[in-house]
C-alpha cells in the first residue's frame, strides 16, 4: 500500500501521507511550519475574497469583485519584455462590455473562449469599466475563499488544495480541546465544523463564528498551559520564608512617612507569598513616583529577620547607586542590617571583602547591577532576589540569579506600566501586584504639545519658572549631530543655551557617554542647584530625583516611545510643587499625532500603555520578540482582550480544581497538555 493511500491513524500523520506531497513539496510546507495533518489544518487563512458576482453598477471603483459574463472579444496577447505580458479581452455583462486584463498569466489564452461563459476575479476601475485581474475562477459555487500565507516554494491554491484533501480524510479524527460546558456557555462551535468553516465558510458570518471559536480555542489552550507552568514551577521550586511580623512593622513605623493604602496591599500581597512554602514569582508594578523602592526595602527587611539575605539587581550602575542610597537611609537606625553595592566599577579590595562577607552571611543585602549574576559571587543563604526594571533582564539571567541559592523568591518591579494584555501574556506565569496611588500631595504634571517653531516660548516659560525658584530638564534624542536624523542634539542645545541664558541661570550636560563618577558629579551639582538647567539624553530615564525639578522640556518628542515619553515625564513632579512637561515635535503621520495628544491627556501609565497598545496593534508590541508576546495565529490580544481576560480565568477555575484533570474534562485536551507539559520538563 503506497504512503498516500494510507488508512488516516491520527492528525499527527505526516502530510507526506498526502497525495500530491513528495519530498521536495514537504520541504516548502516544513519551512511554513507546517509539518503533520493537524499542522495543516490549523493553518488558517489571513483573510477570505468574496468570490460571489456582482454587477458593474453595484460596484464601487477600486473594489475587489467576481464578474460572471460572456466573453465577447478575442484575447489577445501582448508580450512586454522577458516574462511579462498582458492578456486583454471583453466580457459581456448584462448590457455591459467589461475589459479584462491578466498580467504575466499567459497560459490562460487556451482557456478563454469567445462567447463562452466566464467568472474572474479582480480590481474594478470605474471610470475605465476595466477590470485588473488577479484570478480566472473555475467555480463559484462558493461565495468566499480563504487566502492564505505562502511562498515561492509552495502556492497558496496549492496548499488551499492539501487543506481540503486532509480536510476529507481526516474531518472524523477531529476531536474537541474545549470542554463542553465551556462550548455551552459561549456558544462556541464544536472543532470540526469550526476548522471547516475556517477554511470553507459558506459566508462572512460563518466565518466569523469559526474565528471567533478559534480565536477563544487558541488563548484557553494558551492560558491552561501557562497555568500548569506556573503551577509546576511554583510547587517545585518553593521556601518558606519564616519572618518576623512584629519587627517588620517596628520597621515600617520608622520611616519618615506614611504608607500609601496601595503600598500597604502589596506589601501583604508579597509578605503573604514569601511565607508561603511555595516559590514565588511576582511582578510589582508602579508608576513612576509611586514608591516601590520602599516596598522592596521591607521585604527585603522581613529577609533578613528570616536569617535570609536578599539580592538587589538594577540595569544600570545609577539606578544601582540611587538604591543603595535610599536603602542607605532606610535602614540607618538599625545598625544590625548591613545593606552593601557592589558593581563594575567596584575597587578590586573592597569587591574582594564584600564578596568574603556576602558568602560569611554578614551581609543582609547586596545591591548591583547584572554583576550579580557573574561568576564568583556566592551567597550564605539568599532567600529573596528583587530585580528592577525586570523587562531589561533575559529569563536566562533571571535563572542564573534564582541558581545562586535555593531558588529564592523572586520579586521582578517594573516602572514601565505593563497593559493588561501583556500582564495576561507575556508576564501571565507571574503574580501580579499593582500600587496603583500616588503618594499624598504629589500634583497631576500638566502636559503640552507644542510645534517646534514654539520653542523659544517654551524657553521663556522655562524661564520664569526659574525665577521663581524651580529647576528644568531639557532633553534631546542624541549626544552628538547626526546626519541620519534631523533632530536636535544635547551638546549643540547645552552650548547654546549655556551661553543664551548666562549670567543668570547656570546650565549642566548629562549624557551616556560621561565616565560614571562624573555623572555623579552633574547630579550632586543638579541636585544642589548649583546649575538650573540640565541638558541630558534619556540617560536621566530612571534613577534621577530632584524635588525641585518641574519643567521637563522634550525636544523631538516624536522620536520617543511613549513609555520613554511617560517615564522622563516622572523625573518631574517629585516635590510638592507644580510640574510640567513641554513637548516639542512635529509628527508627520496620524499615529504620531494621536502619540503626542495622548500625552496631554493622561498621566496615568496603566491607561497611556493600553492607548500606545491600541494604537500600534498586535504587530509592533514594545517590539514583540523582545516582550516576550506569544505568537497567535487568530486570535489578537489587543483587539480581543476581553476574550482573552475570560480565558484566563476558565483556565485558572480549571486548574485550581482538585484532580481537575478526571472532572468533565476532554480526553483530548488532556492529552495535549500533557504533551505541552513534557516539553516543558525536558526544557527545565
Amino acid at each position: 500500500m503506497s504512503e498516500s493511500a494510507k488508512k488516516p491513524e491520527s492528525l499527527e500523520d505526516s502530510i507526506t501521507v498526502l497525495s500530491g506531497v513528495g519530498e521536495k513539496r514537504a520541504q516548502a510546507l516544513n519551512a511554513l511550519g507546517i509539518f503533520t495533518i493537524a499542522d495543516l489544518l490549523e493553518y488558517f487563512p489571513f483573510r477570505y475574497d468574496d468570490l460571489a458576482a456582482k454587477m458593474p453598477t453595484a460596484t464601487q471603483d477600486g473594489e475587489k469583485v467576481t464578474f460572471k459574463g460572456i466573453v465577447s472579444s478575442e484575447p489577445i496577447m501582448i508580450r512586454m519584455g522577458y516574462k511579462k505580458s498582458r492578456l486583454t479581452f471583453n466580457i459581456l455583462i448584462g448590457q455591459e462590455n467589461i475589459k479584462v486584463s491578466f498580467f504575466n498569466q499567459p497560459w490562460l489564452k487556451e482557456q478563454i473562449k469567445l462567447e463562452n461563459e466566464i467568472a474572474v476575479y479582480g480590481t474594478y476601475d470605474a471610470i475605465h469599466q476595466s477590470l485588473a485581474a488577479m484570478k480566472l475562477i473555475q467555480q463559484t459555487t462558493d461565495s468566499l475563499a480563504g487566502i492564505y500565507p505562502a511562498s515561492k516554494a509552495v502556492q497558496a491554491k496549492t496548499i488551499q488544495g492539501l487543506i481540503e484533501q486532509a480536510y476529507g480524510k481526516y474531518h472524523q479524527l477531529i476531536e474537541d480541546l474545549i470542554p463542553i460546558p465551556l462550548q455551552e456557555k459561549y456558544r462556541l462551535l464544536n472543532r470540526q465544523t469550526m476548522i471547516r468553516d475556517m477554511h470553507f465558510p459558506n459566508d462572512m458570518t460563518a466565518a466569523h463564528a469559526a474565528r471567533r471559536s478559534a480565536a477563544f480555542e487558541e488563548f484557553f489552550l494558551f492560558q491552561m498551559n501557562l497555568q500548569l507552568v506556573k503551577m509546576a514551577d511554583t510547587k517545585n521550586h518553593g521556601r518558606s520564608i519564616e519572618f518576623d511580623n512584629q519587627q517588620v512593622q517596628a520597621f515600617i513605623k520608622t520611616l519618615p512617612f506614611e504608607l500609601t493604602a496601595a503600598q500597604k496591599k502589596v506589601v501583604n500581597e508579597i509578605a503573604f507569598d514569601m511565607k508561603r512554602p511555595l516559590h514565588m514569582n511576582r511582578l510589582l508594578q508602579g508608576d513612576v513616583g509611586s514608591g516601590k523602592t520602599v516596598v522592596a526595602a521591607i521585604e527585603a527587611y522581613a529577609a533578613a529577620t528570616a536569617g535570609m539575605q536578599t539580592a538587589i539587581m538594577a540595569p544600570t550602575e545609577i539606578l544601582a547607586q540611587q538604591h543603595a542610597k535610599s536603602f542607605g537611609k532606610f535602614f540607618a537606625a538599625i545598625p544590625d542590617i548591613r545593606v552593601e553595592l557592589i558593581t563594575g566599577a567596584t575597587k578590586a579590595a573592597a569587591r574582594r571583602q564584600v564578596l568574603a562577607d556576602l558568602v560569611n552571611g554578614e551581609i543582609d543585602m547586596i545591591i548591583g547591577t547584572h554583576a550579580l549574576i557573574q561568576d564568583g559571587i556566592e551567597f550564605h543563604n539568599l532567600g529573596l532576589a528583587i530585580i528592577d526594571e525586570q523587562h531589561r533582564f533575559g529569563v536566562k539571567q533571571r535563572a542564573v540569579l534564582r541558581e545562586k541559592g535555593m531558588n529564592p523568591d523572586i520579586l521582578a518591579m517594573t516602572a514601565t506600566p505593563i497593559p493588561r494584555t501583556l500582564a495576561i501574556t507575556a508576564y501571565g506565569e507571574m503574580d501580579v501586584s499593582i500600587i496603583d496611588q500616588l503618594p499624598a500631595g504629589r500634583k497631576p504634571i500638566e502636559t503640552r504639545w507644542l510645534k517646534t517653531d514654539a520653542y523659544d516660548q517654551a524657553i521663556d516659560f522655562m524661564r520664569q519658572q526659574i525665577k521663581a525658584g524651580a529647576q528644568a530638564y531639557i532633553v534631546t534624542p542624541l549626544i552628538e549631530e547626526s546626519e541620519a536624523l534631523d533632530v536636535q542634539n544635547a551638546t549643540a542645545i547645552y552650548e547654546e543655551l549655556a551661553d543664551f541664558l548666562a549670567p543668570d541661570i547656570k546650565v549642566g550636560l548629562l549624557h551616556g557617554r560621561m565616565k560614571n563618577d562624573e555623572k555623579d558629579a552633574v547630579m550632586q551639582k543638579f541636585k544642589a542647584n548649583e546649575f538650573q538647567v540640565l541638558v541630558a539624553t534619556t540617560v536621566i530615564e530612571v534613577g534621577v530625583d530632584v524635588p525641585n525639578a518641574t519643567v521637563m522640556l522634550i525636544l523631538d518628542a516624536d522620536r520617543f516611545g511613549l513609555a520613554q515619553l511617560h517615564q522622563l515625564r516622572g523625573r518631574v513632579g517629585r516635590g510638592d510643587k507644580q510640574s510640567y512637561t513641554l513637548l516639542l515635535a512635529d509628527p508627520k503621520t496620524q499615529y504620531g499625532k494621536d502619540r503626542m495628544d495622548i500625552m496631554t491627556k493622561t498621566t496615568n501609565g496603566f491607561v497611556l500603555a493600553q492607548k500606545d497598545l491600541e494604537l500600534r496593534g498586535q504587530g509592533d508590541i514594545l517590539g514583540q520578540k523582545q516582550s516576550g508576546m506569544p505568537d497567535f495565529k487568530v486570535g489578537d490580544p489587543v483587539a480581543d482582550l476581553k476574550m482573552l481576560e475570560i480565558a484566563q480565568q476558565e483556565a485558572i477555575t480549571i486548574i485550581t480544581q482538585p484532580n481537575w484533570d478526571s472532572v468533565q474534562m476532554n480526553a483530548a485536551l488532556v492529552q495535549y497538555l500533557s504533551n505541552r507539559m513534557a516539553r516543558y520538563r525536558n526544557l527545565d
